[in-house]
């Protein structure tokens, strides 16, 4: 073979090389477009995909003047499957329920797994919200059948929400809005399916989208808790500081308490959110400690809710045992107007909560006038001065007043007395005439995140 025949080989094996390359980089390519528009675990289509769709139907049904329906599923109390069964026997039965799902509707339907146990459907061409109603139907007798995994017979319901265009809704946003609302609505009713109801109050409406959305943040781990120093007034060192909770929302950005606080607790998903609190207060102060920092107490607030439960010192027992943290370094704070709701329960509550070891705090003391006759029989060790109060304690002659005598009350009772709200040093030069034990506020650090709250302890120990 002539040199120019073996360099035309030697071509003509590169160029099918190369060809072969190609082609694998082409499947690649399609691999990745195909994984980064479906889920991994079910081949369904996902989010982004579905959004896609969603929003092509709607153009094509404004155009034709057609009528689509989105709906929203949600397995009933498939967490304890995971919980009971493991993680990989859970992901198990999401792939089979994907396929029950698929057998369900038609082929220009798209079924879609939003994440967890979220599913959602696009239901283009319908004639009447009743078609939608038939296909919610068959889902919930496929998913009614029993479920075998690990040799164990079960059942799993689903709750689905159904919204139609152009009746609930002329936008994606707002259409999937309301089908997630009318899923919610049918878990609330005890119902499997429920269309959604334009009728409803807006109050309603509005603590009903508050309570999905406080359920997600909690199920994603959305909260945080930031947690600011107390100090003692005369040596500045830092003895304390209050667990502090924030909603780190993935749009929103940090939403405060105040901004939610109140719909957790109508909703009474101030209970599951208030344990997460402390759980995750103690955990942390025991994490300092192991670090080999000096114990602190770490104070957590109870709201009405957690107050009243009749299992509440079983379940701060419970807590301090799972995050083994001793009960001297866990301060509990109520306010002034939860603990003056039922004296006679507060009182045994308290003695119980201090029986444990647990410390007491009265919050926002001063803005009630009841409580002064009833004060030295509740079991609690420090008192707070509500920072309306501090705010203008230099300059009203009246708060000045409260103030002076709020100390001088704490002081007769043996009762530490924390000023909070400090933000001057006029502040902080009268709370140190008047003898205040121990002081919080922006003078000396908002709420921190508990990666910088380290970081402080550090500085103040080198």
């Amino acid at each position: 073979m002539t040199d120019e025949e073996k360099s035309v080989e030697q071509l003509i094996r590169e160029l099918a090389e190369m060809r072969r390359e190609i082609a694998e980089l082409k499947r690649a390519e399609e691999h990745l477009m195909y994984m980064s528009v479906h889920d991994a675990l079910t081949g369904l289509p996902n989010r982004m995909l579905f959004n896609d769709r969603l929003h092509m139907e709607l153009a094509h049904a404004e155009r034709n003047h057609r009528m689509l329906a989105v709906m929203f599923l949600d397995l009933d109390r498939f967490k304890l499957v995971n919980d009971t069964l493991g993680h990989a026997m859970g992901d198990k039965l999401l792939k089979r329920v994907a396929d029950r799902l698929k057998s369900c509707v038609r082929k220009s339907d798209t079924v879609a797994r939003m994440g967890g146990d979220e599913f959602c459907f696009l239901l283009p061409e319908i004639v009447k919200p009743e078609d939608a109603v038939k296909i919610a139907r068959k889902i919930l007798k496929a998913l009614k059948k029993p479920w075998r995994l690990c040799g164990q017979e079960f059942y799993i319901t689903p709750s689905i929400g159904i919204a139609v265009y152009p009746t609930d809704g002329e936008d994606a946003d707002t259409l999937m809005k309301n089908a997630d609302t009318a899923m919610y609505r049918a878990k609330e009713l005890g119902n499997n399916y429920q269309l959604y109801r334009s009728d409803l109050s807006d109050r309603s409406l509005e603590l009903l989208t508050s309570e999905i959305s406080l359920r997600r943040a909690l199920e994603r781990q959305e909260f945080v808790v930031h947690y600011q120093p107390q100090l003692n007034i005369i040596t500045g060192q830092i003895i304390g500081m209050e667990a502090l909770i924030r909603w780190e929302h993935p749009e929103r950005g940090t939403i405060l308490p105040s901004e939610f606080i109140s719909y957790a607790e109508e909703t009474g998903l101030i209970i599951p959110i208030g344990e997460w609190v402390m759980r995750t207060a103690c955990a942390q102060n025991r994490a300092w400690q192991d670090a080999g920092f000096p114990p602190m107490r770490v104070t957590v607030n109870l709201s009405a809710r957690q107050f009243q439960q009749k299992n509440l010192v079983e379940r701060v027992m419970s807590i301090l045992r799972e995050t083994g943290l001793d009960p001297q370094w866990l301060e509990l704070e109520i306010t002034e107007t939860v603990a003056m709701q039922d004296v006679e329960q507060t009182i045994s509550t308290l003695r119980e909560l201090r029986d444990l070891g647990v410390r007491i705090a009265i919050d926002d003391f001063g803005t009630g006038y009841s409580s002064f006759n009833y004060l030295k029989y509740f079991p609690n060790n420090t008192l707070k001065i509500d920072r309306s109060f501090v705010r203008d304690v230099t300059e009203g002659r009246e708060d000045a007043a409260i103030t002076k005598a709020i100390i001088a009350l704490a002081q007769n009772l043996n009762l530490k007395v924390i000023a909070e709200g400090v933000e001057t040093e006029e502040q902080l030069a009268f709370l140190k005439l008047q003898q205040c034990d121990e002081i919080q506020g922006y003078l000396f650090s908002r709420p921190l995140p508990a990666e910088e709250f380290t970081r402080m302890l550090k500085d103040k120990g080198s």
